[in-house]
């Protein structure tokens, strides 16, 4: 098996099973669907991300191209979870709370018809800097874990 793949997997794996007592300890509620949730502490593909990147770097050496790509990489996966990602969830907020506005208006006002959307948008895509940070984290002691228990 190809352990850099198995330990980026791990990584995210790992992430989103911590992602479970984490709202659990804030909501007090287990919550399952947040196994398979995106956004939230920690950022899973910050972990998968740094711990293949941590992986290569210690297995392949710092200066190889496959440290090089695989940094890269994970520079743009993070990148996109903190901007992009997140800015997208912040707007299904805004669009969401604005269906709201137009029903409320369309009742108040009997000329006036609005068919609610079937399914809101989905708010929670992205990350806070610090889950991201926490991701790499994670990611990083999974990458070393991962080369330190590797047989030789």
């Amino acid at each position: 098996m190809n352990r850099a793949l198995t330990t980026a997997v791990i990584g995210i794996g790992a992430a989103q099973a911590i992602k479970l007592p984490l709202t659990y300890m804030f909501s007090k509620k287990w919550d399952w669907s947040q196994l398979v949730q995106t956004g939230g502490m920690p950022s899973s593909h910050s972990s998968g991300v740094t711990a293949l990147a941590t992986y290569i770097g210690m297995k392949r050496g710092f200066s190889a191209v496959d440290f090089a790509v695989s940094s890269v990489f994970g520079a743009v996966v993070m990148y996109d979870a903190m901007g992009i990602r997140r800015s997208a969830g912040e707007i299904a907020v805004e669009v969401n709370d604005l269906d709201e506005q137009v029903e409320r208006i369309a009742q108040q006002h009997p000329g006036i018809y609005h068919a609610r959307r079937r399914k809101a948008l989905k708010e929670r895509l992205g990350h806070l800097p610090r889950e991201v940070a926490v991701g790499a984290l994670l990611g990083f002691a999974i990458g070393a874990c991962s080369y330190l228990l590797e047989k030789k």
